[in-house]
């Protein structure tokens, strides 16, 4: 037992990797926190379920616009550097959204601006983040690790976050949420700070910005492997995940709890997608991860099939948490595929495109989801949204079982 404990956090004797999950991990919970609190506070100043799903679109889809051209900088650049700037950033937007909520003063417009000004923020840090992982583990093996144990750290914060906000908005409201959030900053700041002595690539640019951007959008599109992983976390980002934008009318108005059942909800989910996350670290390193991914699309919509038609809180848990361990076990399995098999020059490019593909695709499903919920119902939303990953499996599981032997199989990823 000992053993495979060590093997599935064989990344963590890295220093640096220990170190920045530190901090990172105290963040993450501050974000979790916000998320919750945030969406209650819009859904109980409104509501309405389109504008849950406005916000959602104006915090993730800039991201998606910037992802492209960020990929390039991030590629030019010192990324730990490049996030003491983001992680700043996003400290001060806390900070301003707590004001406003603490004074009473909040509104949605307001809301929706600071969104896009983070998700703004985000275009730049979700890439860097995402590459920097490469240059603080010590073996390159042990990258896809890394990966999955990042994913555990992102999901496992789920298990904290979401059961203070919905306990802290039942006292206190949401706006020492959001101040909370803000102080958390600091821990990854100072984990930022103390990595020492790490590799970072940063290649001379040669290239305009156009040219470089061209370069990497070349190389993605005709690396097959790269296509399938981008088309499946779009379509599976846009069509599959409505419950992101919608749990708050299911805790409320379905399930008829509040803010302390939400964010139970939300905490489920979470530990479904944590213990995602750790099996996909606990596998061997020669497990083809193409097969483990393949059918998560459909195992998702199972769960989704639950939450619809629940007649209980405990079925709609049930299928929180199957949505929660599938979702991460296909977002961070085509990570790791797509780590594992990229270039350094263009890692950035690359996972720029993954950010784009779910951060650009997800908050736009969500307005959909919003839309549709709000004209016809929450539940039939959700149902189409399972009935759609079933049909993502179809399409894409005679592909995804194949692509990461194809991956590790081809040492520079040229035509297929």
């Amino acid at each position: 037992m000992i053993a495979k404990l060590r093997h599935a956090l064989r990344a963590l004797s890295s220093p640096n990797l220990r170190l920045y999950f530190f901090g990172q991990g105290i963040s993450l919970i501050g974000t979790w926190i916000t998320g919750v609190a945030s969406s209650w506070l819009v859904y109980r100043l409104t509501n309405s379920e389109f504008l849950l799903g406005l916000v959602l679109f104006s915090g993730q889809f800039p991201t998606a616009l910037l992802g492209p051209f960020a990929g390039v900088l991030v590629d030019r650049v010192d990324r730990r550097k490049l996030m003491l700037v983001t992680q700043a950033l996003s400290m001060l937007q806390s900070l301003l959204l707590a004001a406003l909520t603490l004074s009473g003063q909040v509104t949605v417009a307001q809301i929706i601006a600071l969104n896009i000004f983070q998700a703004l923020v985000n275009g730049f840090d979700a890439p860097a983040r995402q590459s920097l992982l490469s240059e603080l583990v010590q073996d390159r093996r042990d990258l896809s690790n890394a990966i999955a144990l990042n994913a555990a750290m992102f999901h496992g914060s789920r298990l904290v976050g979401p059961a203070i906000a919905g306990v802290l908005v039942a006292i206190s409201g949401e706006g020492l949420c959001f101040l909370i959030d803000a102080l958390s900053y600091a821990a990854v700041l100072i984990s930022l700070t103390l990595i020492k002595n790490y590799s970072a690539y940063i290649p001379q640019p040669s290239k305009s910005l156009f040219s470089a951007m061209a370069e990497g959008v070349t190389y993605s599109l005709h690396s097959k492997p790269i296509r399938y992983i981008l088309g499946v976390i779009s379509l599976f980002s846009l069509f599959g995940t409505p419950q992101i934008s919608l749990l708050p009318v299911f805790a409320r108005d379905i399930l008829h709890g509040g803010p302390e059942l939400f964010g139970a909800l939300m905490a489920i989910s979470g530990l479904g997608a944590f213990v995602g996350a750790l099996f996909l670290a606990a596998r061997d390193r020669d497990t083809d991860l193409g097969r483990v991914i393949a059918p998560m699309p459909a195992c998702a919509g199972v769960g989704l099939a639950l939450l619809a038609f629940a007649p209980s809180v405990w079925v709609a848990s049930i299928g929180v948490f199957i949505t929660g361990f599938s979702m991460v076990t296909l977002m961070a399995g085509c990570n790791a595929v797509l780590q594992s098999i990229v270039d350094d020059d263009k890692r950035a490019r690359v996972m720029s495109f993954y950010s784009t593909a779910f951060f650009g695709m997800m908050p736009l499903g969500g307005l959909i989801a919003g839309a549709i919920a709000q004209a016809v119902s929450a539940p039939f939303t959700v149902a189409c949204g399972a009935l759609v990953n079933i049909v993502i499996t179809f399409i894409y599981l005679p592909r995804l079982r194949t692509v990461h032997r194809k991956g590790e199989n081809t040492a520079q990823l040229g035509p297929n």
